[in-house]
């Protein structure tokens, strides 16, 4: 655990157990350097808690990332319950975590993510105000589609020279909150999706609402599209993937897309050019910390867009470095999070 703590740059880990409610919940804090650490809670079956604290670990990492690319006076934190396999109350489960988050005082601010949703941030706030995505404060879901919207559009315009969307094929891969809100953007701005989820029943409404064509969940990876969009969990794209895709983007909303830094590289060997995800999909962390800082709308609208710009800009340094975008991105944001460190340690 230390191992990979260390391999991180992780702060500090932390374990709550609540046998009342059977809650098992773990943060993981990446940095403060730059202010507290946020990012979202994940609620999802975990095949056991070595599976939980590597989940943890690599999100927080990604959190701090995106909140250093993205500007915002944060570091990256990232918590995750493991969901019970029996019965259980989700709005005490709920009410215990957000006692979990107190005990931190402030260092870790949470949010929703996979598996979490308002009703339960609205519990959480019972016993903490160091959380966001609140009934009066909204879902970061929209702001998340609408980032990966721009960043789409800052792909296309890069690779291909166009500035819209009209035909341009897209495969994306899940059909949540955020996945389902893009393809919704990305039908009315002209594009042509192949879609998949492992639920039938998101499938059957994109194929209606969208004049999707549907494919099975493996068969994604093998779609000949111009985007690849990959919209669910985490290390999809890996040793074995990696080589069936059949595109010239990848640009999507899902977190720790790569299982690998490697996976970067042969993207770009490939001729694939790749959006880093902690980049693209920085709209939700946008919109959660600007709410939390109950910054107006406009502003929070306005920062979102501006992931156009910033990609645009990553991909034409890549291009002058001849080197993958993952690298030059991973680069930009160690360089400011190690700054942020040393300014800290001399206030000391």
């Amino acid at each position: 655990m230390f191992r990979q703590m260390e391999s991180a740059g992780l702060q500090d880990l932390h374990f709550w157990q609540d046998p009342d409610t059977g809650l098992q919940a773990i943060i993981a804090i990446h940095d403060t350097f730059r202010g507290p650490a946020i990012g979202g809670c994940r609620f999802i079956t975990y095949p056991d808690t070595a599976a939980a604290i590597t989940d943890a670990i690599r999100l927080a990492k990604g959190m701090s990332y995106k909140a250093a690319l993205a500007g915002l006076p944060h570091g990256g934190g990232k918590s995750v319950i493991m969901k019970p396999s029996g019965l259980y109350d989700r709005n005490r489960l709920m009410r215990s975590f957000g006692h979990f988050v107190e005990s931190l005082n402030g260092r870790y601010i949470t949010a929703m993510d996979s598996g979490t949703q308002i009703s339960d941030m609205d519990n959480i706030a019972v016993n903490t105000r160091f959380v966001t995505c609140t009934r009066d404060m909204g879902d970061p879901s929209p702001s998340t589609a609408q980032g990966v919207f721009a960043g789409i559009r800052a792909s296309v315009k890069f690779r291909f020279g166009i500035s819209d969307l009209h035909n341009i094929h897209i495969a994306i891969q899940g059909l949540g909150h955020v996945g389902y809100a893009l393809a919704k953007l990305l039908h009315n701005a002209g594009a042509r999706l192949t879609v998949t989820d492992i639920d039938a029943q998101k499938v059957a409404r994109a194929t209606a609402e969208f004049n999707a064509v549907a494919v099975e969940a493996d068969a994604i990876y093998d779609v000949a599209a111009d985007i690849f969009c990959p919209c669910g969990l985490g290390a999809i794209i890996n040793a074995e993937t990696v080589n069936r895709l059949n595109c010239a983007i990848v640009a999507g909303s899902a977190n720790n897309q790569l299982a690998d830094d490697r996976q970067g590289e042969n993207l770009w060997k490939r001729g694939i050019l790749y959006a880093p995800d902690y980049l693209i999909n920085a709209g939700g962390l946008i919109f959660v910390a600007l709410q939390h800082a109950r910054h107006h709308d406009r502003a929070i609208q306005l920062q979102v867009a501006g992931i156009y710009d910033s990609l645009l800009e990553l991909y034409k340094h890549a291009a002058a470095d001849q080197s993958p975008t993952n690298s030059i991105a991973d680069l930009r944001a160690e360089t400011i999070i190690r700054q942020a460190s040393m300014e800290a340690h001399q206030a000391a």
